[in-house]
């Protein structure tokens, strides 16, 4: 093989200028989609408020979409998780019926009251519109990875506003313990390009305001280290309870469709009954209060059990803004206890246990730094690291591979949801006669 005499960076350019296209076109579709979404997310929520007589209609909202995921989106119902799958395992091109299902179901619920995000939307319809271009352009198994991990990235910068960290998080959610640098060029541009084709569209975010942040002391890094514990143990709990919760209810319930409607009639008399609209929607209101005064410390509490059977029982939307309102009004109950300000905790609160719950700290504490400013860098580095070794091995996405384990071996390439079964499996065969401590507690 002849060595070309040119230098490598002439022969990088064909490969810089392709992705770059590629990565643009992507973000042209996710950004205009997301612009859609929020724009329709901001009708839906207005709509609830003005009328809130709607909210009696949640179980039925819930059947009607529960019947056109049976119908024609069973393909496509593992939302996020298919499309981990796909970039680990290619094998076909996503359907594009993802995008319009899951936007209209995400809308759906929130026009309806329940309590679901927005990123998981996102996610899906970036990843679905950025897979069709595998088809336009012919490509590759390789290539394919690294469009749809573009198109995550995208989707999930545009919807938060938070370019650089929808650029790492896109390279970070596929695998626990390990980052995939093929895709960086791809995934940064079309984050960059999504969010500025979000904002030309006309699409606002919210601003979230820490007053000032204190210099790095002994102290604040003990509280953040503390705090950061607590934040990993939350994410952890939402995550385990949506899974069981969802589990139980499938296994219970055998017609789809009837999951929704049960728990839509269920959560629309509790919310009717009680007045607690501020455990439903976004919870954006909640979030920003989060950062202004102190909150009654259940409110985080609130938000996790609403939005865990909201998940469980079959209701389309996201995680991660929950998540947001968790750790926020987390962070403003644990800050007099633990001697720090309420608006600096509040911001913490919001990354790290979305870093915990996420297994993504690096793209956490990007965000943060994004929101917030970059003084807040080093606590929020601190508490989602924190936070994600304190989640252990859960997460709200079963199909996040393992790179290799937080602190405890895992099978490298194992899915995260196949582990508690890989870890029983263990268990049984070193309770079986012959077998050793010593030979079990090395697998373990």
């Amino acid at each position: 093989m002849k060595s070309s005499k040119r230098p490598e960076q002439i022969d990088l350019l064909p490969y810089l200028g392709k992705w770059i296209l590629l990565s643009m076109a992507v973000a042209a579709l996710a950004g205009s989609a997301s612009a859609f979404f929020l724009l329709s997310l901001d009708w839906a929520t207005e709509t609830r408020n003005t009328h809130r007589w709607l909210i009696w209609l949640l179980p039925f909202a819930g059947f009607f979409v529960g019947w056109l995921y049976l119908k024609f989106g069973q393909q496509v119902e593992a939302g996020n998780n298919l499309l981990i799958d796909e970039i680990h395992d290619p094998k076909k091109v996503i359907p594009l019926r993802m995008a319009p299902l899951v936007l209209g179901g995400t809308v759906i619920s929130h026009l309806f009251g329940a309590s679901v995000g927005r990123e998981g939307t996102a996610v899906q319809m970036g990843g679905a519109l950025a897979d069709q271009l595998t088809h336009l352009f012919k490509l590759k198994h390789e290539d394919r990875r690294i469009i749809l991990m573009a198109g995550i990235s995208a989707g999930f910068a545009s919807v938060f506003g938070t370019p650089l960290a929808g650029a790492v998080w896109g390279l970070e959610v596929l695998a626990i313990g390990r980052l995939r640098y093929d895709a960086l060029l791809a995934c940064t541009v079309a984050a960059i390009v999504a969010d500025q084709v979000c904002a030309f569209w006309g699409v606002h975010h919210t601003h979230y305001i820490i007053p000032a942040i204190p210099p790095v002391t002994a102290w604040g890094l003990g509280a953040t280290v503390l705090a950061g514990m607590v934040f990993g143990l939350a994410g952890k709990a939402f995550a385990d309870a949506t899974h069981a919760l969802s589990g139980w209810v499938k296994k219970t319930i055998s017609y789809a469709p009837f999951r929704p409607l049960l728990g839509g009639a269920i959560l629309a008399i509790v919310i009717m009954c009680f007045a607690v609209d501020r455990y439903i929607g976004l919870g954006v209101p909640v979030i920003v209060e989060a950062f202004q005064k102190p909150l009654p410390a259940y409110d985080f509490l609130g938000k996790m059990v609403f939005t865990v059977f909201s998940l469980g029982v079959g209701f389309k939307g996201g995680e991660v803004t929950p998540l947001f309102y968790i750790g926020a009004t987390l962070g403003n109950a644990l800050a007099p206890l633990l001697n720090m300000p309420f608006p600096l905790l509040a911001g913490i609160g919001f990354v790290a246990v979305f870093a915990g719950a996420a297994n993504t700290p690096i793209a956490s504490t990007l965000m943060a730094i994004e929101l917030f400013g970059a003084e807040i860098g080093v606590y929020a580095g601190i508490a989602c690291v924190i936070s994600y070794l304190f989640s252990g091995h859960t997460g709200i996405y079963r199909s996040q591979r393992f790179g290799q384990g937080k602190h405890k071996h895992a099978p490298e390439g194992m899915k995260l949801g196949e582990l508690p079964a890989y870890r029983k499996q263990l268990q049984t065969k070193a309770s079986q006669p012959g077998a050793t401590e010593d030979k079990a507690d090395e697998q373990s």
